[in-house]
């Protein structure tokens, strides 16, 4: 799979940034034998702090790109609070990487983003075909 991010301030770019980060955090590769889906937050959830700190950082990121579209406070709010719980929680050893595969911060926080921009932005939704 190919990604052409673009870099700008503008509601198309910012989809396309949050829906690829969503994907690399959440879904870029599927587990065989289970064959779930995880991403880099559940594998560097692994490490020990350092991993959940970096995992953190990264949802961070969806919600200050989310601040970026003018977003509302409420809204920003609930995002933080989804990667708190999910850096929270994958801070437990063992049962916190357990949980990192069921509770997806950055796919909720994607949904929020994408409510918005339908709403906002519909010119930004793109169809699959």
């Amino acid at each position: 799979m190919e990604y052409d991010l673009p870099l700008g301030n503008d509601p198309v770019a910012i989809r396309r940034r949050v829906e690829a980060l969503e994907r690399v955090l959440e879904r870029a590769v599927t587990v065989p034998g289970i064959n779930r889906p995880v991403g880099l937050d559940a594998i560097v959830g692994l490490v020990p702090v350092a991993g959940d700190l970096v995992g953190a950082a990264l949802g961070l990121y969806l919600v200050w790109e989310a601040r970026n579209l003018g977003m509302s406070k409420w809204q920003l709010a609930r995002m933080t609070a989804n990667v708190g719980f999910d850096t929270l929680v994958g801070a437990v050893p063992i049962a916190g990487d357990v949980l990192d595969f069921l509770f997806r911060s950055n796919t909720r926080n994607l949904k929020i983003i994408r409510k918005h921009l339908d709403k906002h932005h519909p010119h930004t939704r793109i169809i699959d075909a």
